[in-house]
């Protein structure tokens, strides 16, 4: 898949845990390992902004294309 999803770059700039993710946007560490491992088919713009909100990112940071 020519996206990339890197959450997990961004929590280990920001020295937060998945599991402390996953309670601020208030779903499940399954759900959000699923978004983290690029299996998800879409993301919500809401779900995106709280990502990037309580990051402190940009979109860019988390989603990255690469041309296969």
């Amino acid at each position: 898949m020519p996206i990339i999803v890197n959450i997990d770059v961004m929590l280990a700039r920001r020295k937060m845990q998945s599991k402390e993710l996953a309670e601020k946007l208030e779903i499940t560490p399954a759900n959000l390992s699923i978004l983290k491992t690029g299996k998800a088919k879409g993301i919500r713009f809401d779900t995106l902004e709280a990502i990037c909100k309580i990051l402190d990112c940009q979109p860019g940071d988390i989603l990255e294309y690469v041309s296969e």
